[in-house]
């Protein structure tokens, strides 16, 4: 395995590399704890920045991750170990207190994600090429179990993985239009669950914070397919269908990410694919209540914390803008132009601040949720996701 470049960073400047073979310094002091650390993704270089969430500070750099034009990434439960899924389909543990890559395996051809069991001990990918799943031990990263997604001897991309209670992950399939559900209480003999004909083309989905619902938005079809987790015997039900009837949608420029949609209270706001929207639903019933007019195609829709405000982001040409809509009165409360090519936005876990990447403009803003003011930017290598330790304890992240 070669170790990567650590680099150490005082204030906002870059300083030279360590020489190879001296013992690296700790980047967090030993009597810090690791809740408030997180990372920044650089895809081009192919490298992470580690950050300091309560200094809003840069510590460091891990180097050597393959190809992040598609990052992801889940948290160990301390915090300070983190799970990085590669587009090229490595999965490379990294220890974000003492800046090393602890573990690192190129366990498919393609791979857009990830997840972590409840208890912290499976770690499992998916993959577009060859497809399915694989899981491997979150310890030393030895494969447990491979999972083709084969329907009809047609092996399909694989989407919208979470995790879900009692070491059970749920993920869609893409080219086949299924959602499976994998038991892996024993991980090297998983049961499968399958839901057959749930719409054309999932392309992405997330699980309610409670761990109820799993939503996989449709890019074939107008509409979403959701189940209920705790229904006595859950079966797929359809959910806004035809949300866009009678409309002409616009060319989609960017796909957008269910995983950065919101529930806030008894509500949820999602991106309308191709129109220039955010739907309001009632999670009571299901149905959509209302519409927001924004600035540009939502990519991310994200709620602060408190579930007070949703920020939203676009697709080109507008992914220069980030809009707030108060989630009391159903209105854009404030826009904001934090960079060149914003392509992710974080929260703090008290919702205080939200970090924001701006990959043209090599940095990432750190803004005050209730004035907006700038607080810090922070220089970043074409960044793209910010991950904050906190989803450690979050279902779905």
């Amino acid at each position: 395995m070669t170790f990567p470049t650590r680099r150490a960073v005082l204030g906002l400047a870059f300083s030279t590399s360590l020489l190879a073979g001296c013992a690296p310094a700790l980047l967090v002091p030993p009597e810090r704890g690791g809740s408030d650390l997180g990372l920044v993704i650089e895809r081009e270089s192919g490298s992470i920045g580690v950050l300091d969430t309560s200094a809003r500070t840069r510590l460091g750099t891990i180097d050597g991750l393959g190809d992040l034009s598609h990052a992801s990434v889940v948290f160990a439960r301390d915090g300070a170990r983190a799970y990085i899924f590669g587009r090229d389909g490595a999965l490379t543990k990294v220890n974000l207190r003492t800046g090393r890559i602890e573990g690192r395996v190129m366990q498919a051809g393609n791979s857009i994600g990830g997840a972590i069991s409840q208890d912290g001990t499976l770690v499992v990918a998916q993959n577009y090429q060859p497809g399915g799943i694989k899981v491997f031990d979150a310890r030393t990263l030895a494969p447990l179990a491979d999972i083709p997604a084969l329907v009809d001897g047609k092996a399909s991309r694989v989407v919208g993985l979470a995790d879900l209670p009692g070491q059970r992950f749920i993920f869609s399939l893409f080219d086949a239009g299924q959602i499976w559900i994998a038991d892996l209480s024993q991980p090297t003999r998983p049961v499968l669950t399958k839901f057959e004909q749930i719409g054309k083309q999932p392309y992405d989905a997330l699980v309610s914070p409670n761990g109820r619902h799993y939503i996989a938005g449709l890019f074939g079809e107008d509409g979403l397919a959701m189940i209920d987790l705790w229904a006595p015997q859950p079966r797929v039900q359809r959910i806004l269908p035809g949300y866009g009837k009678g409309e002409q949608p616009l060319p989609v420029f960017k796909m957008p990410h269910l995983r950065g949609w919101s529930i806030a209270g008894r509500h949820a706001y999602l991106p309308a694919i191709g129109r220039r929207e955010v739907l309001v639903v009632d999670t009571d019933s299901w149905q959509e209540v209302g519409r927001i007019p924004v600035a540009g195609q939502p990519v991310f829709v994200m709620a602060r914390p408190d579930g007070r405000q949703v920020w939203v982001n676009f697709a080109v040409p507008d992914y220069d803008t980030v809009q707030v809509i108060d989630t009391q009165t159903r209105q854009v409360v404030h826009s904001l132009k934090p960079g060149k090519a914003v392509l992710h936005m974080e929260f703090t876990p008290r919702g205080d601040t939200v970090w924001i990447s701006a990959r043209d403009d090599h940095h990432v803003s750190v803004i005050d949720t209730a004035s907006f003011r700038t607080l810090a930017v922070l220089p970043a290598k074409s960044p793209s996701g910010i991950f904050f330790a906190s989803r450690a304890a979050r279902t779905g992240f």
